[in-house]
């Protein structure tokens, strides 16, 4: 069953499905892409070349201010922000619209895992290093991948979140 999480003013949606592990996959498609589940190495390589020509330290602050407010409930306002905060990328506004909406619909998702110890915050480790430490997106995706939790806590801790 899809869930639909956003529309955008070109026809590109966010909605989430089932997928491999739950209904909580989150699906991204439109006018100019076919149906697809982004992947964390997909949307850190985006972020960082916008990130490249907007600033790494504004496209990772403006995530923070949507991470700060995310819980396991989508709230409208914060999809308004999400798009008011992307106005201000001028013309890569509608991409940035899009990766920060994936990317919180994705922390939504996590803070709804049953066994998810981390929440929200492997979502977050993955923003910093690949947009404050320069980590390879494909790196900083992986990064925490078969990893004890424990660990991956205190990486977050050593970064103060």
């Amino acid at each position: 069953m899809r869930r639909q999480f956003k529309t955008f003013g070109d026809g590109s949606l966010i909605e989430y499905g089932r997928g491999q592990f739950d209904a909580w996959c989150v699906f991204l498609s439109g006018p100019d892409l076919p149906r697809f589940a982004p992947r964390d190495a997909w949307y850190f390589a985006e972020l960082q070349r916008l990130g490249d020509t907007h600033g790494r330290y504004r496209l990772y602050d403006d995530f923070v201010r949507i991470y700060d407010s995310t819980c396991a409930i989508p709230d409208a306002g914060l999809l308004a922000l999400i798009t008011g905060l992307a106005a201000g990328y001028g013309g890569d506004a509608l991409q940035v619209d899009r990766l920060l909406s994936v990317v919180y619909a994705g922390m939504i998702a996590e803070e709804n895992k049953t066994h998810a110890p981390l929440k929200k915050r492997i979502k977050r480790l993955g923003m910093y290093q690949c947009l404050i430490e320069n980590m390879a997106a494909e790196d900083a995706a992986n990064f925490s991948r078969h990893r004890d939790w424990k660990l991956i806590d205190k990486e977050c801790l050593a970064r103060g979140f």
